[in-house]
């Protein structure tokens, strides 16, 4: 009985954690009422490997505010992938994050 249901246990973690990476392009965050910050620019030096395309910043609403989530160089998921940034856009009297994703 214990092994059945922690393999339910698994099988139902593995699918919340699939269906999260999958539905990541339209994720929304939040509705508030105010927006981000202006972004933050700066250096980001020389990608550790070919092929390897860098992805911006971008601000994240946490409970003790607004965060600065910093960019990361990432390897597309083959090789004509194209990564678009996320942003923050007006929404119903307030702001929504549209997360990045590889096109």
């Amino acid at each position: 009985m214990k092994s059945k249901f922690l393999a339910m246990a698994f099988l139902v973690l593995a699918a919340g954690a699939s269906s999260a990476c999958a539905g990541y392009r339209y994720s929304y965050r939040g509705g508030y009422s105010y927006g981000p910050p202006p972004p933050r620019y700066g250096p980001v030096g020389y990608a550790p490997r070919a092929g390897y395309v860098w992805c911006d910043g971008y601000w994240d609403y946490q409970p003790r505010g607004w965060v600065w989530a910093p960019g990361a160089w990432r390897r597309p998921p083959h090789p004509r992938a194209r990564w678009v940034p996320g942003y923050w856009q007006p929404y119903r009297g307030g702001y929504r994050f549209r997360a990045g994703f590889w096109r």
